[in-house]
This record gives C-alpha cells, structure tokens and sequence, in this order.
C-alpha cells in the first residue's frame, strides 16, 4: 500500500546497492540475435525501479508532483547478450546532490560483464501547464538512499569503480 511519503508502507532503510536479475527476452534482441543495446537502458531503469521499492518507495506514487527524467546516461558494452541469457544488474548509487541521484549499472552475465553504464537523474517538479523545474530532493526520498563505498580489492573486478 502506498502511502504520501512517496512510498510504500514498510521498512524505511537507506540503500546504496542492489542488485537484480532478469532474463534477456527475445523481443529484447535485433536481426543478429543480440540484445539490442537499448535493452541495457531499459534494464538499468528496471533495478533502479526494483532499488526504490527495496527503499519502501515507488519512483511514481500516487498523485505527486515529482517527476525524475534523466539528464544523463551511457553505456560502454563488453559481451553481447542473447536471448534468454540470465543477467544480474548490479545498481550502486554512485552520487547523490541536493538534486539529483547518480546510479552505476553494471550487467553480469556468468560472472562476466557484459556492459557497465551509468545515469543520472534529476528531481523534478510538475505542475499542470507550466514547464517542469528542478527541485531539491524531498528529505524523506534523499534518506532513502546513500552513495555506495567504494568495493573492496576482492570485488573490484565485478564492480568497476565509477
């Protein structure tokens, strides 16, 4: 149930990774039979998703006036992806300013990365017929989440310092 902190009732926490798996499906992939590189995008937008509902929020509740459009992202691919390939999507929040969160998206495929990326997004407001404006993170959405330290030696090789 969602509840007007912009959220789901629940554990409040503060999370700085996650990490979620999905299966490559086929209307993901082009005429080579490889994942297309959109669907890294979309992935990558999907954990975010699935991080804020780990954080007891939802990125679009009920009735608000918040909006969070990127203002950056990219993408620097490694291995293809193929149909029906198990792929874990390994999100950090990588920075964090009064208005924007900054994630690290880096998709494993078999213990291997298959691309790392990186977006941003800003905190927005939305008004009906006026133009969108940025605004501060609400303070009950920016405890939520705090940036990731940076991995340990042992995992560097699966999470690539930003």
């Amino acid at each position: 149930m969602r509840d007007q902190n912009y959220g789901m009732q629940g554990l409040r926490v503060a999370v700085s990774e996650f990490v979620y798996k999905r299966r490559v499906q086929y209307r993901e992939t082009d005429a080579s039979g490889l994942a297309h590189f959109t669907a890294f995008f979309a992935y990558a937008e999907e954990a975010e998703h699935a991080m804020w509902r780990a954080a007891g929020l939802s990125v679009e509740p009920d009735e608000t006036a918040i909006g969070w459009p990127r203002v950056s992202a990219s993408f620097d691919f490694r291995r293809p992806l193929r149909f029906e390939d198990d792929v874990e999507v390994r999100l950090r929040v990588i920075g964090k300013s009064a208005k924007t969160l900054t994630y690290q998206a880096v998709i494993v495929r078999e213990g291997e990365i298959a691309a790392v990326g990186q977006h941003t997004s800003i905190c927005v407001r939305r008004r009906p017929g006026e133009p969108i404006k940025a605004i501060d993170i609400p303070a009950d959405i920016a405890a939520r989440f705090e940036v990731a330290a940076t991995p340990p030696e042992s995992a560097k090789s699966l999470i690539p310092n930003p």
